[in-house]
């Protein structure tokens, strides 16, 4: 019987019992009672699995399904549940068996490659496997990824029919029984979605044209080649100049770019949508892409890779206020090595793991970074600056901002060393200012704020003169700000240090939506700790001194006591009480003196090995986590460059960053089209008027330099479709 909801849906209609069909003239009738409820052409294959699935949906039983159209019950059940999972999709695809490729196909496969189609794309063509072609034609000088085994079976390439053009006839699936005696759901095969089909509403239905396109879910992804189009070849680089493990670096950025914090994540990704968007066929299996990137790790110079990105992203945008910020990144390990502890601000207490140190632009872009055991700013600093000092051009003005925990003479004489300004936050307590503040009126984001300062010069201890500038707010001192740089206006320099945020918001976005916090291996290298850690022979001499600081203390006071007691007489004072006092307070002093003698000979700090013989550390490798870190920078990069040129266009302030992220990069599905000569990216215009808009100027103003994928040469456009899908 249908459910209730049926029974409401269709009033007055008969029991299912009455469901039954009528072929007649070329046209199937399905009918319930004397109520025609579907009509279709006999051999229309997609319009009977609509028509089954509805049927079941709104309540018929799928015994009477199958008995009134000629099907099993397992067959029906296998509809309905691939109409609850995909949708009217997963009943009108395609199936079939592959066709068969002849030799007339492969000498049209030769020709093909002679002229220049990659062997992703003729495997595409031809149906078949990319490691398929590649077994047939031989090796060729530049190539795609290779389609391993293990990603896609043969014949599942995208764009292929069955030459029918629909479900070969044949039996159905047979039943096999379930576990309660019942015929039981057959599983339906594993096969990998086609990214071939169009879904409808999206510009047309069905397939793309033969040579023609690839559907991607994950379309919106591909303009985020135009940022590294304009930072020059650092993947190719990175990868050996090697264009396939080019091409699989570039699809793992991606890959960070659409939400897969870490390796793992990317199994969630359709392979045959995510592959597309970096030239490959099909992206390859977890267990493949692990292998791959680790490899290209192990053979890459991290130092080398990493001076390379910095370069790459400041000659991409060069930052012309010479701003640079600095700050340290605390990334917790979750092991069971023994990592050293550092301190994570995230949860307020000491932890296991490691520190990263970023520097970025001014405007908040990542330029480099160098990581290792966890320590303070004041430690890492100089490491960062050395990695900056690589990358900029020689004679370059440099200004370094950070914080108050980089906020020591040392750092200071440090920067003055290299030549390099600076710009940070005084430690507390705040310095009373000796001049009176003066009243400014700056511009900030058109318009205009009343900011009220004072300016002086201050002696800093171990370091000499410096800059101070305080900060009027209400009547009060805000902030004070230390700095080298005498010359700069006040208002630039409070703007740029509060504009350390920037900063902030890097490491808090990056942290979230590109996994910068994952530990990208576990892989570590066991040594004797030698690191330089508090004695604790010292903390015991420490607390004995200090009880014997407390026992010379009681014994004063008691003769203070003594001499003050009016109801002791001053004879028994005098020959008893006071000598014995006296010896006592002697006695105290000695063992202070033995104790403060007894630790001033032992040190304050020791290598944690004379501590404990058996102390170790695991010191995590670095090339591995180095070479995703700059994968995941360059998709946030790409992204903070794409943004801001979409809000150019946009003027939406608060929401541009979300858009471009959520809304482009990740929500825009559409059709990417190969050619031997160019790559033409359809896109799905997005619903919202204003967005659609601010995108297509957008791509008019990426189409006028096109860009390129890593290890291709062939320019991508960019065109948005007539309307929005519905």
């Amino acid at each position: 019987m249908p459910s209730a909801a049926a029974s409401a849906i269709l009033q007055g209609m008969p029991d299912a019992a009455d469901l039954r069909v009528l072929r007649s003239d070329g046209q199937t009738w399905i009918f319930a009672g004397t109520t025609a409820l579907f009509r279709f052409a006999d051999g229309d294959t997609a319009m009977r699995n609509i028509a089954v699935a509805a049927l079941r949906q709104i309540g018929f039983p799928g015994t009477q399904v199958a008995a009134a159209l000629g099907l099993t019950h397992n067959y029906v059940a296998t509809l309905h549940q691939r109409a609850q999972r995909e949708g009217t999709a997963g009943l009108v695809r395609p199936r079939g068996r592959p066709r068969t490729v002849t030799g007339q196909d492969w000498e049209r496969a030769r020709a093909w490659r002679a002229a220049g189609v990659r062997d992703a794309e003729i495997a595409r063509r031809l149906g078949v496997q990319q490691s398929t072609v590649l077994r047939r034609l031989g090796p060729a000088q530049v190539q795609g990824e290779l389609a391993l085994e293990d990603t896609a079976g043969p014949g599942l390439a995208a764009g292929r029919e069955d030459p029918a053009g629909q479900e070969p006839p044949g039996p159905e699936p047979e039943a096999v029984p379930g576990h309660d005696g019942q015929e039981a759901e057959p599983p339906e095969p594993a096969v990998r979605p086609e990214p071939g089909v169009v879904p409808p509403g999206f510009g047309g239905t069905g397939r793309a044209a033969e040579g023609g396109g690839v559907f991607s879910r994950y379309a919106g992804a591909m303009l985020l080649h135009a940022y590294p189009g304009r930072a020059g070849e650092i993947l190719p680089q990175a990868a050996g100049g090697d264009a396939r493990e080019a091409a699989l670096l570039s699809a793992a950025s991606v890959c960070f770019a659409l939400g897969a914090a870490t390796a793992e994540q990317v199994k969630h990704l359709v392979p045959g949508e995510a592959g597309p968007l970096a030239g490959l066929a099909v992206l390859p299996s977890l267990r493949t892409l692990r292998a791959r990137l680790a490899a290209i790790a192990d053979a890459a110079d991290p130092l080398e890779l990493q001076a390379a990105f910095a370069a790459a992203m400041l000659a991409a945008s060069p930052e012309t206020s010479g701003v640079y910020y600095v700050d340290d990144h605390f990334v917790p390990y979750t092991g069971a090595k023994p990592v050293g502890k550092g301190w994570n601000n995230k949860r307020g207490r000491a932890e296991r793991g490691r520190a990263d140190t970023h520097v970025t632009t001014h405007d908040g872009r990542a330029v480099c970074f160098v990581t290792g055991e966890p320590s303070g700013l004041s430690v890492t600093l100089p490491k960062a600056l050395a990695e900056l000092k690589k990358t900029v051009p020689a004679g370059t003005e440099i200004m370094l901002g950070f914080d108050r925990g980089g906020a020591y003479p040392a750092v200071f004489a440090h920067c003055r060393g290299n030549g390099v300004h600076w710009v940070t936050y005084r430690r507390a307590p705040l310095a009373a200012p000796a001049m009176l503040p003066v009243l400014s009126v700056v511009t900030v984001n058109g318009k205009a704020r009343a900011v009220a300062w004072a300016e002086e010069t201050v002696q800093l201890k171990d370091y000499g003169e410096a800059r101070q500038i305080t900060l009027f707010e209400h009547g009060r001192v805000v902030l004070q700000i230390l700095t080298s740089d005498f010359d700069a206006c006040p208002a630039a320099l409070l703007g740029w240090l509060k504009s350390r945020w920037r900063e902030e918001n890097f490491l808090k976005y990056a942290s979230e939506n590109y996994g910068i916090d994952a530990i990208c291996d576990y892989a570590a290298d066991i040594e004797t700790n030698t690191k330089i850690t508090d004695n604790p022979a010292r903390k015991e001499a420490n607390a004995a001194v200090r009880e014997a600081e407390k026992n010379l203390a009681a014994a004063e006071r008691g003769l203070a006591v003594l001499l003050a007691d009016p109801a002791i007489t001053p004879a028994d004072k005098n020959t008893r009480l006071i000598p014995a006092a006296e010896r006592q307070i002697a006695a105290a002093r000695r063992q202070l003196g033995a104790a403060s003698k007894a630790r001033d000979g032992i040190p304050a700090k020791l290598p944690a090995n004379q501590i404990d013989p058996q102390a170790q550390v695991a010191l995590l490798r670095t090339a591995r986590r180095g070479l995703q870190m700059v994968l995941r920078l360059l998709a946030h990069n790409a992204e903070h460059w794409l943004s801001g040129q979409l809000n150019a266009y946009l003027r939406d302030d608060d929401e541009y960053r979300a858009i471009t992220r959520e809304t482009i990069i990740r929500g825009t599905a559409g059709i990417i089209t190969s050619t031997p000569d160019t790559i033409t990216v359809t896109l799905q215009r997005p619903a919202e008027p204003r967005v659609a808009r601010a995108l297509a100027l957008l791509i008019d103003q990426v189409n006028a330099v096109p860009p390129r994928m890593p290890g291709d040469t062939r320019p991508i456009t960019y065109q948005l479709t007539a309307n929005p899908a519905i």
